[in-house]
């Protein structure tokens, strides 16, 4: 009985602060984002960029290359975000036997073809096994340093 009391007392509360919370989300919405919710916001764009690694001056070579000679329209900003993928996609998928959508997610497919690229021009010597781990993401400096982009 102390268990459902408990129980009833928890949904209780949430009801009531679920009801006082749209109450004033008129004024609520007005107010600027607090602090931390300014910095869960930060997380969640830098989320959205994958470098592996690469500092913004390598993967700014990175763009300048795809700008080049793979489509690529965006900024040359230095992270490496869905629009970079996608143009770099189109490459592994030419090329290094990228078997996925053109998507810009970098997942383990893309970074399997990347392994095969790192192999071929011998920035990397591990198993192509979708996993950008330090032997993937070191390989992956070099061949951007290597661009002279």
């Amino acid at each position: 009985m102390r268990a459902l009391t408990k129980a009833f007392v928890g949904v209780t509360t949430a009801v009531g602060i679920a009801a006082g919370g749209l109450a004033t989300a008129g004024t609520a919405a007005a107010a600027p984002a607090s602090a931390p919710e300014q910095a869960v916001s930060a997380e969640t764009a830098v989320a959205a960029y994958e470098n592996f690694g690469l500092t913004r001056t390598e993967a700014r070579k990175v763009q300048r290359w795809l700008a080049a000679y793979w489509n690529y329209n965006d900024s040359i900003d230095g992270y490496l975000g869905p629009n970079s993928w996608r143009a770099f996609q189109r490459c592994l998928a030419e090329y290094w036997g990228y078997p996925g959508p053109i998507d810009g997610d970098p997942g383990p497919n893309t970074i399997k073809a990347l392994q095969r690229l790192l192999k071929a021009t011998g920035n990397y010597s591990g198993a192509i096994d979708g996993i950008a781990g330090s032997g993937t993401k070191s390989g992956f400096k070099a061949w951007a340093n290597d661009l002279g982009f």
